[in-house]
């Protein structure tokens, strides 16, 4: 008898053995499988069982949680949703995160490892941290000033700050309310469903997403190459350029919205945007040397994040020389984000430096200490000091007295350059409007502000486009905005 009882009790201890042995093998070898299974809602409850962390604007709070009771407590909430959309994204329980509640996931839902107190502590523990903040950059009358601006036209707005990169507006309309998509429930679905099948693309972030055709604005940086390559030494001489001019190895003949631009110099070129000189100049650079200048600017980088990830703004590096004639004026196939174009301006205004545009200040734990904080760093040299300068001088002629009169603000020194961008089977769309811009207070050092504005959408005759009519007066009123807030 005690032989069975000894025989059932060695049984009993290598079923009990096995049982650790499997649990200790599944807690080790296994722990990340099953977490990651979608089938397992433990994570998905735990991550919603506290309300999320905020993202602040000039220090207060645009986002905010509600307690939904249910299994999945706290809701995501947002405050003037539309207003902020293109800043914060969304944070959904059913559709996820995007833009800023995505690339700052980790710290809005307290998943951090930094926000733990002690390295290793939440592997450990199993535990959660309480949600940390997000300081974006963005200035609050800036973002209103661009929204009202655009007053739901399709388009899009990108303000920076030239000396350090940090985005002061980033504005793209229409917009919609992140807040309907937030909860899991039937009007979610519904609301999700009406957004993206809307014709007016409410949750595509044009600012930084969508890349445009940017016309004459971007004869800023034929510019800037024409001067550094040394193809001009003297912006006020004649470049000997027909008006129209013929596009080489082609009988297409190139004309002129503007007139006067019968072998004009280049500054006058800019000042009232001229398509031959430019296109001429492009080609005499070459398609190397406006290659390279492109890039400097930050064309063709796909790796931009601000954190979000930019859209490749695109200028082509295979060309033949009527090609590289129009992608010169910011044709064919060169394309560009609003917020590369605002990069532009930003390089022009700070003496030919462009800084890493950037949205977050800093991100906090839940006492308001800081994480981790965003520096202002260098991007590229887009051009020499003395091409700036000489740039920043055509871009205030533009506005003094070319094209761009409808930015002028009174006291303030203002740089800008209209654009067309033509669109449509055989060009017949109604040509997207832009404006690029910087400013600069009497009592300041250096630009404040830089700007770039499309309009996709504009009802204005080409002529009004071309002069400013659409675009410049938004610009000038997210530029004011900057300002005055500088002066509190």
């Amino acid at each position: 008898m005690t032989r069975y009882i000894r025989r059932a009790s060695v049984f009993c201890l290598v079923l009990l053995v096995a049982l650790l042995v499997n649990s200790a093998r599944v807690m080790i070898f296994e722990t990340d499988s099953l977490d990651d299974n979608p089938a397992n809602r433990r994570n998905t409850i735990a991550r919603y069982d506290q309300p999320r962390g905020n993202i602040l604007v000039d220090g207060k709070t645009v986002t905010g949680s509600r307690d939904t009771g249910e299994q999945l407590r706290y809701e995501r909430t947002y405050k003037k949703g539309p207003l902020y959309a293109p800043v914060t994204g969304y944070a959904s329980q059913v559709y996820g995160t995007s833009l800023l509640e995505n690339a700052e996931d980790d710290i809005l839902s307290g998943t951090d490892p930094m926000l733990a107190p002690l390295p290793l502590f939440d592997d450990l523990t199993r535990s959660q941290q309480p949600s940390g903040e997000v300081a974006t950059t963005i200035n609050a009358a800036a973002q209103k000033a661009a929204y009202s601006g655009l007053a739901g036209r399709r388009g899009a707005v990108a303000a920076l700050d030239p000396a350090t990169g940090e985005i002061l507006a980033l504005v793209s309309s229409p917009s919609y309310d992140p807040g309907a998509i937030a909860g899991a429930d039937a009007a979610t679905a519904s609301a999700w469903k009406k957004l993206i099948r809307a014709p007016s693309q409410p949750m595509l972030n044009r600012a930084i997403r969508q890349t445009y055709p940017p016309g004459s604005t971007f004869k800023i940086v034929t510019a800037a190459a024409a001067l550094d390559s040394g193809v001009v030494t003297d912006v006020d001489e004649p470049t000997e350029t027909p008006s129209p001019w013929r596009l080489p190895d082609t009988s297409t003949l190139l004309r002129n919205e503007a007139h006067g631009c019968e072998d004009a110099s280049l500054a006058d070129a800019i000042r009232v945007s001229c398509n031959t000189v430019m296109a001429k100049l492009g080609v005499q650079v070459g398609l190397k040397g406006m290659v390279s200048a492109a890039t400097r600017f930050g064309f063709n980088d796909a790796g931009v994040r601000i954190p979000s990830g930019v859209a490749r703004s695109n200028f082509d590096a295979d060309m033949d020389r009527s090609q590289l004639a129009l992608s010169s004026i910011g044709q064919f196939n060169t394309t560009a984000t609003p917020l590369q174009m605002a990069m532009v301006s930003a390089a022009v205004a700070n003496g030919g430096v462009l800084m890493a545009p950037h949205l977050v200040e800093r991100t906090t734990d839940a006492h308001g200490n800081t994480v981790a904080q965003t520096g202002s760093k260098a991007y590229r040299q887009a051009m020499t000091p003395a091409t700036a300068v000489q740039l920043q001088q055509m871009m205030q002629d533009a506005v003094e007295y070319g094209t761009g009169t409808n930015a002028q603000i009174r006291d303030v020194t203002v740089g800008g350059k209209t654009g067309t961008a033509q669109h449509g089977v055989g060009n017949k769309g109604a040509p997207y409007a832009w404006f690029i811009s910087w400013a600069r207070a009497p009592e300041a050092g250096s630009a404040q502000v830089a700007v770039a504005v499309v309009v996709e959408d504009a009802s204005a005759d080409r002529a009004d486009i071309s002069g400013g009519g659409s675009a410049a007066p938004i610009a000038r009123d997210v530029m004011e905005a900057v300002l005055n807030s500088a002066k509190r």
